[in-house]
């Protein structure tokens, strides 16, 4: 499959998904949202644009994410979570910092182009499944090599937003490759999904989880406050 043909099913599948959330019942189990900083799991956090972050995740996430670290401790790797459920305003704050990325690089995009841009990869506040508490965003800290494992558009933390996200995007190499297959089999075998855009982004219970399970309802909706 040419990179063109991989991305084009990618971004049907997202649309298909997208004309399907408004279809799936939530019905709320109303678990909590428990700091992961608080957990004592060996994690890494990476640095938010939201002060005082405190990493919340519902209460089925934080068990699951906890097994996860146990099994990298083996490898001498690290999680690192990079973002789970975020308020509205949180949200908003990284869809503003996106916008004034996108509006620099391109001041000739009306702004109608730009917020089209910028929800390629951020949703809006009440289209995130991060609201959920549902959704983690996670990438691997390599102990033995002392650094963020490669994941093919990433400088460290930082990550280029591009279409080499697609999880299994042609263009990348086999490292990578495999890097991204033990980051995604990780969160599947918890009973995940990967998004079909960010092979960081893993979902759980929320409406996206329901689509691709196949289940007739999700049990975590948003969360706003």
């Amino acid at each position: 499959m040419t990179a063109k043909e991989y991305c084009e099913l990618v971004e049907r599948l997202d649309r298909f998904q997208k004309q399907l959330v408004p279809t799936i019942i939530i019905k709320d189990d109303n678990s909590p949202l428990i700091s992961l900083k608080e957990s004592g799991f060996n994690l890494i956090f990476e640095p938010s644009i939201k002060k005082d972050y405190q990493y919340k995740v519902r209460e089925g996430v934080f068990e699951k994410i906890g097994r996860i670290s146990k099994i990298l401790d083996k490898e001498d790797k690290v999680l690192i979570i990079r973002s789970v459920w975020r308020s509205f305003a949180h949200q908003k704050l990284l869809r503003d910092r996106r916008f004034k990325i996108i509006k620099k690089d391109h001041p000739d995009k009306s702004e109608k182009e730009i917020n089209k841009c910028v929800s390629f990869f951020i949703a809006s506040e009440k289209k995130s499944m991060h609201s959920t508490g549902g959704a983690v965003d996670a990438l691997i800290y390599d102990l033995k090599k002392d650094c963020v494992m490669d994941f093919g558009n990433n400088n460290g933390l930082h990550l280029e937003l591009n279409k080499t996200c697609y999880p299994f995007h042609p263009d990348i190499t086999d490292q990578v490759r495999k890097n991204r297959k033990l980051l995604i089999s990780l969160f599947e075998k918890e009973n995940f999904v990967v998004d079909p855009k960010e092979y960081w982004h893993f979902d759980y219970e929320n409406v996206i989880w329901a689509i691709e399970k196949g289940k007739k309802h999700a049990k975590f909706g948003i969360i706003k406050a």
